[in-house]
């Protein structure tokens, strides 16, 4: 009997493992969608600053109506150009940054030699996703993260060219450019291995140089835009005017005499958004390259001022190319993104708007601590890699107000980088802008959310030119609207920018700096205005308006902020 028991038992045991087992291959069984699509909602009318756009298939093109327009405040009363019947449409190059899963990543949380999707935020690895046409189907591994056999290095700022040419021969690299850096008092080079020894030997022998103070790779940073998964032919009628209360904003400030170092692509001065906003222009990469799509859109989501209508329309640009390339993406480097930080706080930016993303650089962050230190404001994309990655760079940095991208239902874009260094949210899918040869484009990425976040800052900077970064941050934080869970959260930060809540918040000062002389835009001419007496520093902005957020403190944020 006993052994009858026994035997039944070991029946029933066996019984509930395999039927345990099933369930569970069923369970593993069922896929999980990855891809969400971003559906299109009704259209927001708004009739003082929304153009409507008509479909037209056959042609790829959109038509825009202005439409009367009625002006809330006579600070911008300047005549409008025309409208045209017919703007080509303008497309965008993706995103290229790598995105990779946690079995490929290193100690730090960088991709290894794996390659990916390409930055969709989807994390899945270059084999599975090639040959589905999202764009762009380039694999994506390690050595994009660099320029493979360049080195930024500091060397003893007393070497003469010729010296540092000699320098560069004894250890097998050429010495492709240098520059003094008064941003952050020293001297670099970019270098390069002409004699096709292993990269890390000659970093090892060129650091133990005693001329060189510091060696690392050239970095590379892409542009952070995002192509759509659905069609972009329709109507967005610029929502984010509404979401970010811009209208009511305005009747306030337009962001005048301030002034945005864009640091991108080429932008088109030209086109009749931006007409009379760009007070300075630097080249950082040289060349004859023309005008790009991402630069324009940015500098329009900022100042645009015809038919469409920037966060800040009458704030001044320093146009700053940083990006170069045509296909795939734009994309810089290092070194380059050094000599555009250097140029911005030399030439008298206050906010610098940075729509990029790379891997930690202790160059640029050398570079940026040095510009926050001058009291400029920095602002970044969060990135377009999607929520397994890593945090991206200069957006991660704690001097950086970074900032994730949110569509019209107030959701988060599916390829935004996530994380508790995000402050803020703002619109950035299906985002309508300008684009080179006076036409106009539709666009998603956390870029545009960056740059609309520029904008508002402006607003406030006009508002008290005396207001420090620190105190304009929680400004924007205190007026942000909640989304997502009650709280700060690592996907919208402190939550939506609301610009007409944080405008109100700060107290108008009457002493604003007048403009800098056509032509120039050198940081002495507000120097004295900013230090003067009777201007008061708000170190902590007052709230006032009935909607705005509920005070946060400082012990609140995460260790990263």
């Amino acid at each position: 009997m006993t052994r009858k028991s026994e035997s039944k038992l070991r029946a029933g045991a066996c019984a509930s493992s395999v039927g345990a087992a099933l369930l569970l291959a069923a369970c593993l069984g069922v896929e999980v969608a990855q891809a969400q699509a971003i559906m299109r909602t009704p259209t927001i009318s708004v009739p003082s600053r929304t153009p409507t756009i008509s479909p037209s298939i056959a042609a790829r093109a959109v038509s825009i109506d202005r439409g009367p327009r009625t002006m809330t405040t006579a600070r911008i009363s300047t005549p409008r150009i025309g409208p045209a019947p017919v703007l080509p449409y303008a497309r965008y190059s993706p995103n290229l940054y790598p995105s990779c899963t946690a079995p490929y990543r290193d100690a730090d949380g960088e991709c290894l030699a794996q390659p990916n999707a390409g930055g969709d935020g989807a994390g899945k690895s270059g084999k599975r996703s090639a040959g589905k046409g999202r764009g762009n189907n380039t694999p994506v591994a390690l050595n994009q993260r660099i320029f493979a056999g360049e080195f930024v290095a500091e060397i003893d700022g007393a070497l003469s060219v010729t010296e540092a040419d000699e320098l560069a021969r004894r250890h097998g690299l050429a010495r492709i450019a240098s520059e003094n850096i008064p941003l952050i008092g020293a001297t670099f080079g970019l270098f390069r291995i002409t004699d096709g020894r292993p990269a890390e030997t000659v970093r090892r022998e060129f650091a133990a140089d005693g001329s060189v103070r510091s060696v690392q790779p050239n970095f590379r940073y892409v542009l952070q835009d995002q192509k759509s998964s659905v069609p972009t032919e329709g109507d967005p009628a610029q929502y984010v005017l509404t979401k970010l209360r811009l209208p009511q904003a305005h009747a306030l400030a337009h962001g005048a005499n301030v002034t945005v170092a864009v640091i991108d692509s080429g932008i088109d001065a030209r086109h009749p958004e931006l007409a009379n906003s760009i007070a300075d222009n630097f080249d950082a990469l040289g060349g004859a390259e023309g005008p790009h799509i991402h630069g324009t859109g940015i500098a329009g989501a900022i100042v645009a001022h015809a038919r469409l209508m920037g966060s800040a329309p009458e704030a001044r640009i320093i146009a700053i190319r940083a990006f170069g390339g045509t296909t795939g993406g734009a994309e810089s480097s290092s070194y380059i993104i050094l000599r555009s930080l250097n140029y911005a706080a030399e030439h008298g930016a206050q906010i610098v708007n940075m729509s990029f993303a790379g891997p930690k650089d202790a160059v640029i962050e050398r570079a940026i601590a040095a510009t926050a230190a001058r009291g400029l404001v920095l602002i970044a994309a969060a990135g377009n890699a999607g929520a397994k990655s890593p945090p991206l760079y200069p957006a991660a940095n704690p001097n950086v107000i970074a900032v994730s991208a949110t569509d019209q239902q107030d959701k988060l874009f599916t390829a935004s980088n996530r994380g508790n260094y995000i402050a803020l949210a703002a619109p950035g899918v299906d985002i309508f802008l300008p684009a080179p040869e006076g036409k106009y484009q539709m666009t998603s990425g956390t870029s545009f959310s960056a740059a609309y976040v520029s904008g508002v800052a402006a607003l406030l900077l006009e508002r008290n030119y005396a207001l420090k970064p620190e105190a304009l941050r929680m400004t924007l934080a205190k007026t942000a609207r909640d989304l997502g869970s009650p709280g700060r959260d690592d996907l919208f930060g402190d939550g939506e920018a609301d610009a007409f809540a944080a405008v109100l918040a700060v107290p108008a000062e009457s002493a604003t700096p007048v403009a800098a002389a056509s032509g120039t835009t050198k940081r002495e001419d507000g120097q004295p205005r900013r230090d003067a007496p009777g201007i008061r520093a708000i170190e902590q902005p007052s709230l006032s308006s009935a909607d705005d957020k509920s005070t946060i403190s400082q012990s609140d944020r995460p260790a990263a902020r």
